[in-house]
């Protein structure tokens, strides 16, 4: 009986899965932890390249990290640790390289952008920073306009001829027409409302959405907004109007999505369920 229990003990472990199994840059890396101890007081935490992210419960003994790859990363192996209470994992994951559009944009001599202010700088690094341990979506997101896609995530820019080192195309825009409605592509608890009347020049008018677990989405440039700070909402629900307040050459809707702070390719969530 003895040796039973011993033998029976031995086969737990700690227990990792990440997917999508051949992830490239732009993906969101899920990394599910199953501990062996289901007593363990902590949450588990995965680390790579000197970054912690939390793993969150979605299960009984059950947690789930998301760690964000973008284009301005390199492609190659990364050295996850994963830990729980007092277990330690080591494993490695292949991130592919991925292509990303470039464009030459040539701006006029002596054209000075718009340069975006310290409130609305901070407020929405103070969004990007959420991690709410609790999940409000559930299933795949819904697209929030019903206009065409002008604009992919991840494209690169020249601009007069120099590439820009630190710039990629932080989302998707949609070409809804002025007006057209916009919508929440998930349950969420709206996090931000700014507006160019407070400052927000380059952003203009935003709504911000915390879908719980570090999990944030934008909506960028809008005419007309119809929620308040702290409303919760569903999926479907009209938030506010397309629009073409801000930083930009016409109307349209640029939606971001952000996880653990990082910009990363929205499509996925859209086709996946990261439940």
């Amino acid at each position: 009986m003895a040796i039973s229990t011993i033998l029976a003990t031995s086969v737990k472990a700690l227990q990792v899965q990440v997917s999508p199994a051949k992830p490239k840059l732009g993906d969101t890396l899920t990394v599910v932890v199953t501990p062996d101890d289901p007593t363990t007081s902590s949450n588990p935490s995965v680390t790579v390249n000197n970054k912690t992210y939390p793993a969150f419960a979605i299960a009984p003994n059950k947690y789930r990290a998301f760690l964000p790859t973008t284009p301005l990363q390199k492609p190659g192996t990364r050295a996850l640790q994963v830990k729980a209470g007092a277990e330690t994992k080591q494993l490695s994951v292949l991130v592919g390289d991925r292509k990303f559009p470039v464009q030459r944009i040539r701006l006029s001599p002596g054209k000075a952008g718009l340069k975006a202010t310290e409130h609305e700088l901070n407020r929405v690094a103070a969004l990007k920073a959420l991690k709410t341990p609790q999940k409000f979506w559930n299933g795949a997101f819904l697209k929030p306009n019903k206009g065409a896609i002008t604009t992919i995530y991840g494209v690169r820019r020249y601009y007069n001829g120099k590439f820009a080192q630190d710039y990629y195309h932080r989302g998707v825009d949609y070409a809804g027409a002025t007006g057209s409605p916009v919508i929440a592509p998930a349950d969420g608890k709206i996090a931000l409302v700014g507006r160019v009347s407070q400052g927000f020049r380059v952003h203009g008018n935003i709504i911000g959405i915390d879908h719980g677990q570090g999990v944030i989405t934008t909506y960028l440039h809008l005419s007309r907004i119809s929620v308040k700070e702290g409303d919760i909402v569903k999926a479907g629900q009209v938030i506010g109007a397309v629009g073409s307040t801000g930083a930009v050459t016409g109307p349209h809707l640029h939606w971001g999505l952000y996880v653990q702070g990082e910009a990363v390719d929205p499509s996925p969530w859209r086709n996946s369920k990261f439940n």
